[in-house]
């Protein structure tokens, strides 16, 4: 393929080109995703239910599918608790002669975070800059000389993708749960890498692809796979493979479905009705959109992929001439995948929007090179504006919860976290003065060095993201425990399954959540039942719905144990009912 007598839209001068010390770009790293992973409860829904699914995992000996104490938990896949229940079985007897079982088994299901993250960092950084190398990529040469060389601006991109990742909004929350996202996110980053690595080293690529697309389809299903898979057809039937390059491309397609085979033709010997119920997951799994919620969609992706979506669509506008160049069509291609997939998606959200950040990235540091400066320069003057002002506003909050100023948001706030104690932490206090000095320090080295290189724009982006996430972390980390945590109503629960059913042989849950299932699994050790015969029911239901005596087995047995977490106020309310006494 020609490309030599376009001309393209990038330019650039050496200085601008200028890479970042590696060592930066770890800390970053490393202070993004310690903030907020340790130091609270695994949280409601699929925070815990992962945890939930790793000690199954060792629990019960389930390597090949993915339960919750003894329920079948078919949402996802198992790798996520194949993962990390390896983790447990290898890291919670260290993290014993420090804490307590529960808390080192929290601890040590948290550990494959890092591995998660740096490999999607990883994915992200290297797939940008094998892209952003090439000759079709570079920038226009310059009269008298003194353009960038190809390897210096490929790693100046990459630092740009890197800094879009850490900027993006959508994914900070999810990428710190023991959930099966993160994972996802890994994989996802490392597939791009895949498709990249096969331009060049074609038997690396293959066997990366191969991997990843059994690796997506134990993770989330079908949907987790089905953008890989879009994009692998995609790129057969483009030109920007070569035929023999296809043929790899072909190989790893085989690989991957050979290997997804021989997972599901293993775990239905060991558990055919667990195959057999998550296959149902899977037939169910997508759904077209109606045509009224394709605005609201949209709308979620607005503030999910931000600050990269607006860059990406100016790369795809000013890149348009090279859309069948690999560093424009791959990424590209990636995001036509991705919103395929959450269009026809049954209740397409986070997990669906998560994978889109990585092409999203990748194709809004392709747009850098191609700006005028001051375009750059705002999205500085906009990344110290708006972090400026979320740091005052978590201030405010945190004002408003602990001195009652104003007093109008602390009620406001209080009516979620009901009676939560708010005294003081002044070492979180002094930990988030720290925390705003060092957003200080960033923005005045910022405006004194100015520095010459194309990640100028951005790093100030990331770092607000950072500082933003840390201090909410630092000052609030308390207060949201308190609201999502389950670790009273799991211990009540646990204290009165000791007192009146010492030696329980099973408990049947009615219209509890599986997040719910999951908590009380890690909080009380409870193990649900589908069975409909057991002595004693969990059922979870409303206040109302206790006040007027409404709930199931209400005259079929009592009431031995009433619960609910303690920031509930008119919310969720579970009954443990003994069915054999009246």
């Amino acid at each position: 393929m020609v490309f030599t007598q376009r001309k393209t839209p990038a330019r650039l001068a050496s200085p601008a080109a200028r890479k970042l010390p590696r060592q930066y770009l770890f800390w970053f790293m490393l202070i993004y995703i310690i903030a907020g992973l340790f130091g609270r409860d695994p949280w409601k829904t699929d925070d815990v239910a992962g945890i939930a699914s790793m000690a199954s995992a060792i629990n019960h000996d389930n390597w090949l599918t993915s339960y919750i104490g003894i329920m079948p938990y078919t949402d996802y896949g198992p790798l996520t608790s194949i993962i990390g229940g390896a983790f447990l079985a290898i890291f919670s007897p260290l993290f014993e002669l420090f804490t307590t079982p529960l808390n080192a088994h929290i601890i040590a299901a948290r550990l494959p975070n890092f591995l998660y993250f740096f490999g999607m960092m990883w994915g992200v950084w290297y797939g940008t800059y094998l892209l952003a190398r090439r000759d079709e990529a570079q920038p226009l040469p310059l009269p008298f000389g003194g353009e960038p060389h190809p390897r210096d601006y490929g790693r100046m991109l990459a630092d740009v993708a890197f800094f879009f990742m850490l900027s993006s909004v959508g994914i900070v929350i999810r990428i710190h749960e023991t959930s099966f996202f993160p994972l996802l996110m890994c994989i996802h980053a490392i597939a791009f890498y895949g498709f990249v690595r096969l331009l060049d080293h074609p038997t690396q690529g293959s066997l990366v692809i191969g991997l990843m697309l059994v690796a997506a389809l134990m993770t989330q299903g079908l949907i987790g796979v089905a953008p890989l898979l879009i994009v692998t057809i995609a790129l057969f039937i483009a030109p920007i493979y070569s035929i023999r390059l296809k043929v790899f491309l072909f190989l790893s397609l085989v690989l991957g479905v050979l290997l997804s085979a021989v997972w599901l033709s293993t775990a239905y010997n060991h558990d055919p009705s667990w195959v057999l119920h998550w296959w149902k997951e899977q037939q169910i799994a997508f759904s077209l959109q109606h045509w009224s919620e394709i605005p609201k969609s949209l709308r979620d992706l607005a503030w999910f992929l931000w600050p990269s979506w607006p860059f990406a669509l100016l790369a795809l506008w000013n890149w348009r001439k090279w859309f069948d160049a690999p560093h424009i069509f791959i990424p590209a291609i990636f995001v036509i995948a991705h919103l395929l997939v959450i269009f026809s998606a049954r209740d397409a959200f986070e997990p669906e929007y998560g994978p889109l950040t990585i092409a999203s990235a990748i194709l809004a540091a392709m747009a850098i090179p191609t700006l005028k400066r001051h375009i750059i320069n705002l999205l500085d003057w906009y990344s110290i504006m708006i972090v400026t002002l979320g740091l005052l506003t978590i201030w405010v909050g945190w004002s408003a919860l602990y001195l009652g100023i104003p007093t109008q948001i602390q009620r406001n706030i209080m009516r979620l976290i009901h009676g939560f104690d708010n005294s003081i932490n002044w070492i979180a206090v002094v930990a988030g003065l720290i925390v705003c000095v060092l957003w200080y320090k960033v923005i005045a080295w910022r405006l004194k060095a100015n520095p010459q290189a194309m990640w100028r724009g951005i790093v100030l982006s990331a770092a607000g993201t950072i500082i933003s996430w840390l201090l909410l972390s630092v000052l609030w980390l308390s207060a949201i425990d308190y609201n999502r945590s389950y670790r009273s109503t799991g211990e009540s629960l646990a204290e009165s399954l000791k007192r009146h059913a010492p030696t329980y042989e099973c408990v049947t849950g009615i219209n509890v959540g599986k997040g719910q299932a999951a908590a009380f699994y890690v909080f009380a050790n409870l193990r649900l039942s589908e069975q409909k015969h057991c002595r004693y029911v969990l059922i979870q239901t409303t206040e109302d719905s206790v006040a007027q005596e409404s709930f199931a087995h209400k005259d079929d047995g009592k009431v031995i144990w009433q619960g609910q977490r303690p920031a509930e106020r008119h919310g969720e309310v579970f009954l443990l009912i003994d069915l054999d006494e009246n």
